[in-house]
């Protein structure tokens, strides 16, 4: 009788990771900035159609990077679990917190016990009267709670390195879309971005405060 290939658990880890890693360093990155009336989300996205950037809930926004179909998978499930949980309790429970831990520990399980990790990372964010909370779920778990500016993708890192240079408490709407498209156009200087997404939370917009930019406000 044949015994199994043992792998040592710490390099099943790595090797899991590492694949992950490799799959959503080849996506486009989502950029996010607070300003003064609310929250700004810009991507690099060709496509006119397969949207990485959606409303969730009244006041809570996704953004996702890596494989499309995984990525819009927890999309909907998030959108079930906010609808499920206003329905039963209250619209003002549905919070991004609640969500994110959510994602987390279902990102978590799947990449401890499936044999392919998603490679995904998610970034979410909710704005209430007085401010707004970001969230960033990584492929394997991980939950962090972010300030200011946060991003997701291959250029993640450098983008979030960028975007605190020039960042700054009650930023317009104006300020913060200039400096999210800067921080992009500094990393892809030898090329010219292929097309924006872009989305806010708007705070002046009532009980939905999700809209998505139009193409003169994107474009320059």
């Amino acid at each position: 009788m044949s015994m199994p290939m043992y792998v040592p658990p710490e390099q099943l880890v790595k090797d899991r990771a590492e694949y992950a890693r490799k799959g959503i360093a080849r996506g486009k990155s989502i950029a996010a900035v607070q300003y003064a009336g609310g929250a700004l989300l810009l991507a690099e996205n060709p496509s006119g159609t397969l949207h990485k950037i959606s409303e969730i809930y009244d006041r809570i926004a996704f953004a996702g990077v890596g494989r499309y179909n995984e990525f819009e998978s927890f999309r909907v499930a998030g959108i079930r679990y906010a609808d499920v949980k206003g329905y039963m309790y209250g619209r003002p429970d549905v919070d991004v917190k609640g969500l994110a831990n959510a994602f987390a520990q279902t990102l978590g399980n799947i990449f401890i016990h499936e044999i392919k990790p998603y490679e995904v990372e998610i970034l979410l964010v909710g704005i209430s009267d007085d401010g707004s909370d970001m969230f960033k779920v990584l492929y394997d778990g991980t939950l962090s709670d972010e300030h200011g500016v946060s991003a997701i993708g291959g250029q993640a890192d450098e983008l979030v390195s960028h975007l605190r240079s020039r960042f700054e408490e009650g930023l317009s709407f104006e300020a913060a879309l200039a400096i999210a498209k800067d921080a992009f156009r500094s990393l892809n200087a030898e090329r010219d971005i292929e097309g924006w997404e872009g989305a806010v939370l708007d705070r002046s917009l009532g009980r939905r405060t999700f809209r998505r930019l139009t193409e003169d406000e994107l474009i320059d």
